[in-house]
C-alpha cells in the first residue's frame, strides 16, 4: 500500500512570528528565497505524491495566488476552514471531506522540510502500513534541534509513544493518519493532539524516529539565526 494523498496545514495566524506575519501567511515565508510552503510541496512531490490538499484561513488570498502561479506538477487543492480557524484536529477533519484515501500523509510547512526526509518518510509509511497502524508521528531527538529553547512532546519506547517526565523527543510536523479515527471527534474545532492524548490512554499512538537535524520557525528570533546559515 502507498500514500497517495499530502495535507499541509496552512491556516494559522503565525503570531510567533510577527511582525513578519502580520503582511504575509506562515506558510510564505521565506528562507534562502524559497517560501517554506514550496519546500514542503517539493519533498512531497518527490515522494510520488500527486494530490496534495491545503487549508487556508488567515491571509487566504496570498497563499491561492501562490499555488495558481508556481504551477506544480501536483493536483494542489486549497479547502477554507470557513468563517472562523478550526484549529489543526478541525482542519484535518474538513480536509478529509475532500479526499476519498482513507490514510493521508500530513505536514506542517514551518519545518523547513529538505528532501533528506525522503528515506525516512518512506520507511515511516511502510511501517504504518505493515503494523496495521492508525496513526504514526515523526519524531526527532531534542538534542537534533537547531531550536535549543524548544521543549520535547513525547517519549518512545520501541516505536510506542508515551508521555512521562522525560519528553526526550520532538514531534517534528509530519504524521499519517487514517480518517476513521477522526469520525469519534464530533466538534468542530478541536486539536490533534486530543486524538493524540486519547491513543496515547490506549497505548495505540506511534512514532518513527529521524536522524536529520530539525530546522523549525519557531519564532522571530529563530528565523533571523536561520537566515544567517
Amino acid at each position: 500500500m502507498k500514500i497517495n494523498t499530502a495535507f499541509i496545514l496552512c491556516a494559522g495566524f503565525g503570531k510567533r512570528l510577527n511582525p513578519l506575519t502580520l503582511d504575509t501567511p506562515k506558510p510564505l515565508i521565506k528562507l534562502n528565497n524559497i517560501a517554506v510552503l514550496e519546500t514542503c510541496i517539493n519533498l512531497i512531490e518527490s515522494l510520488g505524491i500527486q494530490q496534495i490538499i491545503l487549508n487556508t484561513f488567515y491571509l487566504k488570498d496570498q497563499i491561492h495566488d501562490f499555488i495558481n502561479n508556481k504551477r506544480f506538477k501536483s493536483k494542489i487543492s486549497i479547502i477554507e476552514d470557513g468563517e472562523s480557524i478550526l484549529d489543526t484536529g478541525g482542519g484535518i477533519n474538513n480536509m478529509m471531506k475532500h479526499t476519498s484515501e482513507d490514510n493521508v500523509l500530513i505536514f506542517n510547512p514551518d519545518t523547513i522540510w529538505k528532501k533528506n526526509y525522503f528515506n525516512e518518510i518512506i520507511e515511516m509509511e511502510n511501517m504504518y502500513f505493515s503494523k496495521k497502524l492508525k496513526n504514526i508521528l515523526l519524531l526527532v531527538k531534542k538534542e537534533l534541534s537547531f531550536d535549543k529553547n524548544l521543549n520535547g512532546d513525547f517519549d518512545l519506547k520501541e516505536n510506542l509513544i508515551i508521555k512521562n517526565n522525560e519528553s526526550k523527543f520532538i514531534y517534528t510536523g509530519c504524521q499519517i493518519i487514517n480518517k476513521k479515527l477522526l469520525s469519534d471527534y464530533k466538534d468542530k474545532n478541536f486539536s490533534i493532539t486530543n486524538v493524540w492524548n486519547d491513543l496515547i490512554e490506549k497505548e495505540e499512538l506511534y512514532g518513527f524516529e529521524t536522524d536529520n537535524d530539525f530546522y523549525h520557525l519557531t519564532d522571530l528570533k529563530t528565523f533571523k539565526k536561520l537566515q544567517d546559515l
